[in-house]
């Protein structure tokens, strides 16, 4: 477990493309006492990151060395061709490898689709990153196939994207060390497979740092407080000339004291 047993820590790492807002917020509510750090890393490096332990688990693109690294496929992602606003294929819904038969298709260096022949025709030289060439796309230079996600981090007004058929796709997964899956490691397995908060599953959490999170059963289980004067067994307000339960000053009426009436006068 990273850190110590008293403040336990966790570093998840993330590729380009992935946005894990949704889990870290999860983690956040169930596990308030254990901070959770991003880690931001390359597609090519995310792996060896992981190997150095650099982070706990991160989110990585496939495949990944299964020999020393543990991964839970989560979902493939669309490829799309990013061209700009005017470009002649933005009229169309989804463009086709033909269709960029005469169009120069810029291959960065950090590219995940690992084509084994790239459509339409290469450039000169390769740009060095994804983001290089979203600006190469801009400058009327070639257009740029990448998957969704990362069409929509390096999106840009002057530029649109369109879904490519037949293309390779980028399949995003949940990866860690095989050697380091810690008890935080399957919680976040849990959150990541979409596990209640009090799942049999996986294994317990250090004392500070069990989660806090009342479930809707317990929540409904719990008797509800009831307001001052109300409900069952509560005392009433007296009507108007009905004693209160408290008898008049002298006493009850016929008993000894009680005020007795004006005298009559002799006649």
């Amino acid at each position: 477990m990273t850190g110590s047993e008293d403040s336990p820590s966790f570093r998840l790492a993330y590729v380009p493309g992935v946005t894990p807002t949704k889990w870290v917020r999860i983690w956040n509510e169930r596990l308030p006492e254990v901070p959770l750090t991003l880690v931001a890393v390359p597609a090519a490096e995310a792996c060896e990151a992981l190997r150095r332990g650099d982070a706990d688990a991160g989110f990585v693109r496939l495949p990944v060395d299964r020999q020393d690294l543990s991964a839970i496929p989560l979902y493939t992602e669309t490829t799309v061709v990013v061209i700009p606003k005017d470009h002649v294929v933005a009229a169309v819904d989804e463009v086709s490898p033909a269709d960029l038969a005469d169009e120069i298709v810029l291959h960065p260096l950090d590219d995940v689709l690992g084509w084994e022949t790239l459509p339409g025709q290469p450039a000169i030289e390769r740009p060095a990153t994804t983001a290089d060439a979203v600006e190469l796309v801009a400058a009327g230079v070639g257009v740029l196939v990448v998957p969704q996600s990362l069409a929509r981090l390096h999106h840009r007004k002057d530029l649109t994207y369109r879904p490519l058929s037949d293309a390779p796709e980028s399949r995003v997964a949940l990866s860690w060390p095989q050697e380091e899956t810690t008890d935080l490691v399957e919680h976040f397995i849990g959150i990541v497979r979409g596990r209640t908060v009090n799942s049999s599953r996986g294994r317990p959490l250090p004392q500070a740092a069990q989660p806090r999170e009342k479930t809707k059963a317990q929540a409904k289980a719990q008797p509800k407080q009831k307001r001052p004067g109300t409900g069952g067994g509560a005392q009433r307000k007296p009507a108007a000339g009905k004693s209160g339960g408290k008898a008049p000053r002298g006493g009850a009426a016929g008993s000894k004291g009680a005020k007795r009436g004006k005298p009559r006068r002799k006649p």
